[in-house]
């Protein structure tokens, strides 16, 4: 892909669309690489009084009720930390000392190392990073329509992945390559984002030796040592409680193996008001709150100082149906409250930009924008599912990835800071254009024809006349068109000979020990 020249929205190629010699299309010209960050304060949804509320009241709930720990190990080292475990059970209960004294451990920002350099992200603070669409069992074109997770699917989203500049981390999976033996998938999966992508990867706690091989292709990709790997954080992973008030074993086990390694734990409960946490957003997010407090606690009795990212994932259901509801007005609020709480602890925050629409229409647009803003303004650092999120979770869409990435240029616009100077208020240019003139060939203009404005991959600002001209397409006609070149203009980054030598080596020798257990 072109590098496109300085300056906020430039772009390579001129405009989308235009050809260049013969009948080849332009290149797919897009703003360079960079990792957003946000200038503007976030926004509150609730008072400093309240938030304490929720903060007392969620260790209110550690202390009374509980958590149910599905891990004979974490419930070892909780009960040797000084947590009330159930003798015949798996009851654990948090004083509320040992929740304060794990507040204030991790770091509030620190960096996540890609295995090429210029990709590594800083997280926290008022950084912004985007994950791809992860763990859909399905993905979706306009040609081939909804059809199960495939090699073909994955290993092209993963294309995508790649040459979308705004698109920092393989959030997982993008669909699920069911085709792959469930036993060694996770390595087959992860050496495919370590060859066909120099970006930051997520892997899954779905068991030990999963999260293992995961931190150790983390190692191999970036050709370091054991002692450099837990120096500098080189990997993710997503956990999932199992809302409501429990964490089971392989989740446990992903907190307990991650943070020993001091890796990348993101503590995110699912939690959906009125299905797995109260009806209320207040209650729903004082569960959330909950359950990421009793994942801090572990991971920081493992490894004082393990990176810890805050997760909110609250959402509400559809009461007729119970099916899952994103980009509502309650989301949106959960997620600002999710940020409050998550500064309030001094950690980073995960949110995601999420849809529960079927198909690529004006839903999936307006809950998308929704779930992102609330996201945005809430103080998101680890933005999950920003690029292809389609149907509550099952459906990974090649067009709906590049609607999204887009719409996250756009806002990666938005939140550069203005410049605010005697050349930017062009007064000059008004004393050139003087009174009822027009400003299109001003010198001040000419000298910023190309980079003045964000100019986006979807909208069309053509007349009436011109768009018919051109066949009228639609925002998902272009999309599809738009994720074809993509792929086609996709070239692999390159590998090291060594690196790549010492990954097949390793993924080899685990396939033949058996990969992974499958009896989950």
């Amino acid at each position: 892909m072109a590098e496109a020249r300085s300056g906020r929205g430039a772009r390579t190629g001129g405009r989308r669309g235009r050809r260049g010699d013969g009948d080849a299309p332009a290149a797919v010209a897009q703003p360079a690489w960079r990792q957003p960050r946000n200038p503007y304060a976030p926004v509150a949804a609730v008072s400093a009084d309240q938030l304490e509320a929720i903060h007392l009241a969620s260790l209110g709930v550690l202390e009374e009720i509980g958590i149910d720990i599905l891990s004979a190990e974490a419930k070892s080292i909780l009960k040797a930390a000084g947590a009330d475990v159930a003798a015949d059970g798996d009851r654990v209960r948090f004083d509320r000392g040992m929740v304060d004294e794990a507040i204030g451990k991790p770091p509030a920002e620190f960096t996540l190392h890609a295995r090429n350099p210029e990709h590594s992200l800083r997280v926290g603070g008022a950084w912004i990073a985007n994950c791809a669409v992860g763990s859909a069992p399905n993905a979706h074109d306009m040609e081939g329509g909804r059809r199960p997770g495939n090699s073909t699917d994955f290993l092209n989203l993963i294309k995508l992945i790649q040459k979308l500049d705004i698109v920092h981390i393989i959030g997982g999976y993008p669909v699920e390559p069911l085709d792959r033996h469930p036993s060694i998938r996770h390595l087959d999966c992860l050496s495919d984002f370590v060859t066909m992508t120099d970006k930051v990867f997520h892997a899954y706690s779905l068991g030990r030796e999963r999260i293992r091989d995961g931190i150790e292709i983390a190692r191999i990709a970036r050709g370091v040592d054991d002692a450099t790997l837990e120096a500098e954080p080189s990997l993710m992973t997503i956990i999932n409680s199992n809302s409501p008030l429990k964490l089971d074993d392989f989740m446990c086990g992903g907190v307990i193996e991650m943070a020993r390694r001091n890796q990348v734990v993101v503590l995110t409960p699912f939690t959906l008001a009125g299905a797995m946490a109260p009806v209320t957003v207040a209650g729903a997010v004082t569960q959330q709150n909950a359950e990421a407090l009793a994942g801090l606690v572990l991971s920081q009795t493992v490894r004082p100082g393990a990176p810890f990212v805050y997760g909110g994932f609250t959402s509400n259901v559809d009461m007729k149906s119970g099916a899952p509801a994103f980009g509502t007005p309650e989301y949106m609020q959960s997620a600002l409250l999710g940020g409050q709480l998550a500064r309030r602890y001094g950690l980073p925050y995960r949110s995601s930009n999420v849809c529960a629409a079927n198909t690529v229409d004006a839903q999936a647009a307006y809950e998308s924008v929704f779930s992102l803003w609330g996201a945005v303004m809430g103080g998101v650092n680890i933005l999950k599912h920003a690029a292809g999120w389609m149907e509550g979770g099952l459906q990974a869409s090649f067009e709906k990835m590049v609607l999204d990435a887009d719409l996250l240029q756009m806002v990666a616009a938005f939140l550069t800071p203005l410049e605010v100077n005697d050349d930017t208020m062009a007064i000059d240019a008004m004393r050139e254009v003087g009174p009822g003139g027009h400003f299109f060939g001003a010198a001040h203009t000419m000298e910023r024809y190309t980079t003045a404005f964000y100019n986006p991959l979807i909208s069309d600002w053509r007349n009436y006349e011109a768009w018919q001209e051109a066949g009228s397409p639609n925002a998902c006609e272009k999309a599809n068109r738009l994720y074809k070149q993509l792929l086609d203009e996709y070239e692999q980054p390159p590998v090291d000979d060594a690196v790549r030598e010492e990954l097949e080596a390793f993924v080899a020798r685990r396939k033949e020990e058996g990969g992974a257990p499958t009896d989950f």
